[in-house]
């Protein structure tokens, strides 16, 4: 495909296009290809982490807010809900405004939000104000991976999105680190008042050396219809996922949902066919490399976030961790996409995707499998295995599906495109979430009063049932107080073992994921549309 003209636009913006150039950097930093890598990875390292920082605080926001387990699931699901629902919109605004101006509003927006969680004095605040961290972070996201396509030409963008893949993958295993760290020895305030600084020397950078660049034929109109279609169908969709557990599969409420939502996706599909400028040009997934990418991301999300939920519970309530050794046995997991994903980068580029992306998901399927094996009294150097091979599985799907995703999309859609790419993941974390706990809670209900039963402690109401199935989905023993220790004693290993069955099964069904993904990768190839990228100097 031809490649597009790149335009660098400077002054207010009133959608006056400025004159054509060749996207050469301007004076000093500003423009300059890994500078302005580095600038837009400090701002998705705050987005990437909080998916998974908040799950180390998590037991802590609970026992100070007072909040239940479901509401405790609102802090992450909230969260994925705004980022999933409005990523592709947030695309097109980058599209259409200008990647630069897009990014620095969304990390000043996140980095507020953040603040407020932090004085957030009850759970529904945090709630509330974790919709807004999705909203901003669904700003700044598309937008960093549009900075990356317009400023790398195409035999670097491999590589540059294998340090993008990499920040991300590390922000995202190591969030459960250093949410360690700062719960432990500051409180749970400190996990969001984190973002503050990081923020503010995002916003100092971005100003500084960040060069909006336009397409040449860059939308200039805006498909309102399709933006409500979309948005309501991915609303449904996902609200759908995240209630299914309370509701169970096969409520009446659940279906209703989902039903909407086809219905609702059906509508946007067929309007996108008859607005002049549509929100996404269906045009785009003729690429069967690009849907390719788009389920393969979906696919590693769900066997990636939904397992991930579960392992941070074993460690802490199960084996006993406190949260910054939780974090610390995560660190085999860390260091493996953070050495992994610039090496999958350039293994991409001399190779193509197919390959190290079929390789990656076999590796996280095993790894998973593995993870199902996990017993109460395993080993610290057991977990390592598991974790150490699953960040090496991870590594070349976030960089090689990206690059799918964003080089076989037009330039003047590389917003449109980095929407997709993190909608899909967004989806697929929340999908994880819903159905392996659902798995979970469905196990632990059938074991429980039969283990109970087996370990001769009195008989449960049904309340009591209730509660103690609640307690025992996040490995923890329901035991009153004042409990004889013996019987206290038996609870615990009847609540853990109960707790290991699910966190198995779940597993083994995140395996079988991971494994129908490995034939999906095998349908990707080299973006396309690469040499749309600037093809700027300085590198």
């Amino acid at each position: 495909m031809t490649s597009q003209t790149t335009i660098d636009k400077a002054g207010p913006g009133d959608g006056t296009p400025a004159a054509p150039s060749d996207a050469t950097p301007g004076k000093g930093l500003r423009g300059h290809p890994w500078f302005t890598l580095f600038t837009v990875a400090v701002g998705v390292m705050m987005v990437a982490l909080d998916g998974t920082i908040v799950a180390i605080a998590n037991p802590a926001i609970a026992s100070d807010l007072g909040a239940t387990f479901a509401e405790v699931q609102w802090i992450t699901n909230a969260y994925f809900l705004a980022l999933a629902v409005c990523l592709i919109t947030a695309g097109k605004l980058g599209d259409r405004f200008g990647h630069r101006q897009t990014f620095l509003i969304g990390v000043v927006g996140f980095a507020a939000a953040s603040g407020a969680i932090g004085l957030s004095d009850s759970i529904a605040m945090v709630i509330v104000f974790r919709v807004f961290q999705g909203l901003f972070g669904a700003l700044l996201m598309p937008a960093a991976l549009g900075l990356l396509r317009a400023t790398f030409p195409a035999e670097k963008l491999n590589m540059a999105i294998g340090i993008w893949g990499m920040v991300i993958g590390a922000s995202t295993a190591g969030g459960p680190i250093l949410g360690g760290v700062l719960v432990e020895h500051v409180n749970w305030q400190s996990v969001f008042f984190i973002n503050v600084p990081v923020g503010v020397l995002a916003v100092a950078l971005g100003a500084w050396i960040l060069l909006d660049h336009r397409a040449q034929n860059a939308p200039r109109s805006f498909d309102i219809l399709g933006i409500g279609l979309l948005s309501g169908a991915m609303f449904c969709l996902v609200w759908a996922l995240i209630k299914a557990p309370e509701w169970g599969w096969g409520d009446t409420r659940t279906w209703a949902f989902i039903v909407v939502s086809a219905v609702g996706f059906g509508l946007f599909a067929w309007w996108e066919t008859k607005v002049e400028e549509p929100l996404i040009p269906l045009g785009l997934f003729r690429s069967v490399a690009l849907s390719a990418g788009v389920v393969l991301m979906v696919l590693m999300a769900i066997a990636f976030m939904g397992g991930l939920f579960f392992v941070t519970f074993y460690l802490q309530n199960v084996h006993g961790m406190s949260p910054i050794d939780a974090g610390m046995h995560l660190l085999p997991l860390t260091g493996m996409m953070i050495v992994g994903s610039p090496l999958a980068g350039a293994m991409i580029t001399k190779v193509g995707p197919r390959i190290p992306l079929a390789g990656g998901m076999a590796f996280t399927a095993i790894a998973m499998y593995g993870m199902s094996t996990l017993e109460t009294d395993t080993g610290s150097g057991v977990m390592s295995l598991w974790f150490a091979l699953l960040g090496l599985g991870l590594a070349p799907v976030m960089v090689g599906a990206t690059e799918v995703i964003v080089g076989n999309a037009p330039m003047e859609l590389s917003g449109v495109a980095g929407g997709l790419q993190q909608a899909a993941m967004q989806i697929g974390g929340s999908l994880g979430t819903a159905v392996l706990g659902a798995v979970m809670a469905s196990k632990v209900d059938s074991d429980l009063e039969d283990n109970w039963a087996k370990a001769g402690l009195p008989p449960l109401t049904p309340e009591q049932a209730g509660q103690a199935s609640e307690a025992v989905q996040v490995g923890v023993a329901p035991v009153a107080e004042g409990t004889p220790e013996a019987v206290a004693a038996k609870i615990t290993d009847v609540a853990h073992d109960t707790f290991i069955s699910g966190m198995s099964l779940a597993s083994l069904v995140a395996a079988g994921v991971a494994a129908a993904a490995v034939l999906v990768a095998f349908l990707t190839k080299r973006g396309e549309n690469a040499e749309a990228g600037a093809g700027v100097g300085h590198i």
